[in-house]
């Protein structure tokens, strides 16, 4: 286990020898990481295990939430809300802090969504999320038949009247499962990955939030390959080298679409997330356990993270 490198570039971002090592575990199918810059700790979701936890370097891992709908990704807005996706419920909802809950979108068209899979949220406040149809599916989901005949993904604007329709922000028979998805660090660009078709495509991000055009980014990626692992979680680092689940463990590619080397994990990873206070530790999420990887590159600054990177310093991983 360890970390490997299809081009010279990749030395940039991880060092030579770098392994990724189990911070929990105990759990049954770990998903949706996100750091709390201010609580400083790690939030993320047990799918299976249908509850939230919370963690941090030192401490034992706590629930903080049981059910939850069997929530799968995870993210913080401006104001640091959870921003949950819920697949039993088939919603986009929004958890202040003093846990209140509130639906932000539940249909489209007049008919419930799929099951929204994972969740983006940009600077000038819109959310943005997949809605596959895996927490409909078994053995993931109850097995309730879709109401939607496409897998779509969505933006919320900024604004967006909790339980108003969001917005279809790309052509319906683009994906075919969409899934993980995530914004270049100056919000130039959304990246979304296909599980089912093995691809990560790229769209524009033009005035007034819209996308433009896709195109294909990276394709091929869980083929040919017999080690377990799909296109699930993705995430940009601070200089727009692209990271998504794959076989193995965790694929980098360049913003140009080079493939810069892999990440092993022991388990595979359905989602990743850059935490701590320097924002040079890659948690992984992995079915019975959560791994980390220190890493030379930061992520990507989240819009919940602005002027908070770098406070309380001392509290980081080696």
């Amino acid at each position: 286990m360890g970390v490997r490198a299809a081009d010279p570039d990749f030395w940039a971002l991880v060092q030579v020898g770098a392994e990724a090592k189990p911070v929990c575990s105990g759990f049954v199918f770990t998903e949706g990481p996100v750091w709390h810059p201010r609580e400083r700790v790690l939030i993320f979701s047990d799918i299976k295990g249908d509850a939230r936890y919370r963690w941090r370097d030192g401490s034992e891992v706590r629930r903080i939430l049981s059910p939850t709908r069997q929530a799968n990704g995870l993210t913080l807005d401006r104001d640091l809300n959870l921003i949950a996706c819920e697949h039993l419920s088939s919603v986009v909802a929004r958890f202040r802090p003093d846990g209140t809950r509130e639906v932000l979108a539940s249909h489209f068209e007049g008919r419930a969504l799929n099951s929204p899979n994972d969740v983006v949220c940009g600077r000038d406040g819109s959310i943005w999320f997949t809605d596959p149809t895996y927490g409909r599916t078994p053995p993931w989901g109850d097995g309730r038949e879709p109401e939607l005949d496409f897998r779509g993904v969505y933006r919320l604007p900024p604004g967006h009247v909790p339980g108003a329709e969001p917005e279809l922000a790309v052509p319906r028979d683009m994906f075919r499962q969409p899934n993980g998805l995530c914004f270049s660090p100056d919000e130039a660009w959304l990246y979304v990955d296909d599980t089912v078709a093995g691809t990560i495509r790229r769209f524009p991000v033009e005035p007034g939030g819209r996308l433009g055009e896709g195109a294909l980014f990276a394709d091929r990626i869980a083929e040919p390959d017999d080690r377990p692992g799909v296109p699930d979680g993705i995430k940009c680092d601070e200089t727009g080298n692209v990271w998504v689940t794959g076989p193995g463990g965790v694929w980098v590619y360049s913003p140009d679409g080079v493939k810069l080397g892999e990440i092993d994990c022991p388990e595979p990873p359905a989602n990743l997330a850059w935490g701590e206070d320097d924002g040079r530790v890659l948690y992984m999420t992995a079915r019975t356990s959560v791994y980390a990887l220190p890493t030379i590159v930061r992520g990507r600054e989240e819009p919940f993270m602005a002027g908070m990177r770098g406070q309380g310093g001392a509290h980081t991983r080696s």
